[in-house]
């Protein structure tokens, strides 16, 4: 993948410089004929002055033939690519002296002629209508023609002419040919040596890069882009370092999820075998033993079978609703509802549970409290869950406090109990689901989901449960709900 990406750079800077070659060619082409032609302006600027004082082409306004040919023909002699004519005073030609007569217009125009007489040093080149090629311009020489003070005429040379022209541009050609090649492929093997160079040390970081990505996706997950190897694409690196560590960072919490999973699965394996194997076990005797049961001893192997399936019960009901809060399939109704009112009500059910276990259950919750702002049916399991928790494990002869008292903006509840407490080292487990407490104090085990269910509901009204230990004199969990603001 890398040699890939390094040969497409490398094939698209050999054609930029192919592309870049070719332009160069004919623009060094371009450059050179106008020198040339300049050159050659500047070389003969005079010529057609020249012939102008050694004879004189016109008298009364007419051509001298006999005396101006000579002196035409000699010049062409000496300079073959010269072309010369007369013109008058409209640009007219009434004269020529031409290889193989070949004039295709009748005029010219004046405005170059003027231009080029008017200016006494040539900067660049001025170009001419070139009589024998209609619409071609061409570099030229010319003078006027004077008698007795008055215009009479033009003398106009072309300079380079068509024979001319074939010469130079065949020799031309093949010096561009020999020179413009050799410095082309010169030029184009050093500059794509260098840039191969360039690219090879510029795309190292990239290299270094994308072997670090081969080795993430090999299963390397803790492979990361070093500080040395960014270089230019800093961006690039730490948008990949910060995704491999999201994706690291996501499979340890898989993998802690699965573990949880596998665990949640045992233990509640467990505890659905055990009341079902204590089930099934008394409604096997009561079949078997049908004739010898008693009336009495029937009844308390159907309260058995009947407080395991309850349990049961208890069980799948707190795995179903658990299951929903951890994948968020709940959405909280939230409204404004007395939470006093809601206190009472939950008072009321469980005072009579209370009143079973010899437990006193006390009510704190000032006239003034506001209403709060929740879901009025999770917000009572919450409490229940907790109640059913400090009911559990409260000993006969002691107690339960149900709070609730303003903080701020905030109603606070809380639950406390007098029960054993909760020992140091399960503290920061509690909250986890399927933790269950540990320790001879403790008779009773629920499914352990009681408290992973309140935590779920907070986190669902943007609050938190917490807790405090008081040792032998039980615990204390309080959660806060929002006041309702009218």
């Amino acid at each position: 993948m890398q040699n890939k990406l390094y040969w497409k750079i490398s094939l698209t800077l050999l054609a930029l410089l192919v592309i870049l070659g070719i332009g160069y060619v004919v623009i060094n082409s371009y450059t050179s004929n106008g020198h040339f032609q300049e050159v050659n302006q500047k070389l003969y600027q005079g010529v057609a002055q020249h012939l102008v004082d050694e004879t004189k082409p016109l008298i009364n306004g007419q051509p001298d033939t006999a005396a101006t040919h000579d002196i035409m023909h000699s010049m062409m002699v000496i300079n073959p690519s010269v072309e010369v004519y007369l013109l008058d005073t409209e640009g007219n030609i009434i004269d020529f002296v031409v290889p193989y007569k070949k004039v295709k217009m009748k005029s010219v125009s004046l405005g170059p002629i003027k231009k080029f007489i008017a200016t006494k040093e040539l900067e660049g080149c001025i170009l001419g209508d070139d009589p024998k090629d209609p619409g071609v311009t061409k570099v030229f020489s010319a003078a006027p023609i004077m008698e007795a003070d008055k215009l009479t005429g033009y003398a106009y040379i072309i300079l380079a002419s068509e024979e001319q022209k074939a010469v130079a541009t065949s020799l031309f050609n093949s010096f561009i040919l020999r020179t413009g090649f050799n410095t082309f492929l010169l030029t184009l093997i050093a500059a794509l040596i260098i840039g191969l160079l360039a690219m090879w040390y510029l795309t190292k970081n990239l290299r270094k890069i994308i072997s670090t990505v081969e080795r993430f996706r090999d299963g390397d997950y803790k492979a990361r882009i070093p500080e040395n190897s960014k270089g230019d694409l800093t961006s690039l690196a730490d948008t990949f370092n910060d995704m491999a560590s999201q994706i690291d960072t996501n499979i340890e919490n898989i993998k802690s999820v699965d573990l949880l999973r596998q665990e949640l699965i045992a233990n509640v394996s467990h505890d659905l075998r055990t009341p079902l194997a204590i089930m099934k076990g008394y409604v096997e005797t009561l079949i078997m033993k049908e004739d010898q049961i008693s009336a009495e001893d029937r009844k308390k192997y159907l309260k058995i079978v009947y407080d395991g399936s309850e349990k049961l019960q208890r069980l799948i009901s707190q795995l179903f609703e658990y299951s929903k809060l951890e994948a968020n399939q709940i959405t909280p109704e939230k409204e404004a509802f007395f939470i006093a009112e809601l206190i009472q009500d939950i008072h009321a059910k469980y005072q009579v549970l209370a009143k079973d276990k010899n437990i006193k259950l006390e009510v704190d919750v000032p006239r003034n409290t506001p209403m709060v702002f929740a879901d009025i049916g999770l917000v009572e399991r919450a409490i229940q869950n907790l109640l059913d928790n400090a009911l559990k494990f409260t000993p006969v002869g002691g107690s339960v406090q149900l709070i609730a008292k303003i903080e701020n903006k905030n109603v606070e509840i809380r639950i406390s109990d007098t029960g054993p407490g909760i020992p140091v080292e399960e503290q920061s487990y509690i909250f986890d689901r399927y933790h269950q407490l540990e320790g001879k104090e403790v008779k009773k085990k629920g499914a352990g989901l009681g408290l992973a269910i309140v935590k779920k509901i907070c986190e669902i009204h943007d609050s938190t449960i917490q807790m405090q230990n008081r040792a032998t004199e039980g615990a204390s969990f309080w959660f806060h709900l929002p006041a309702y603001q009218s």
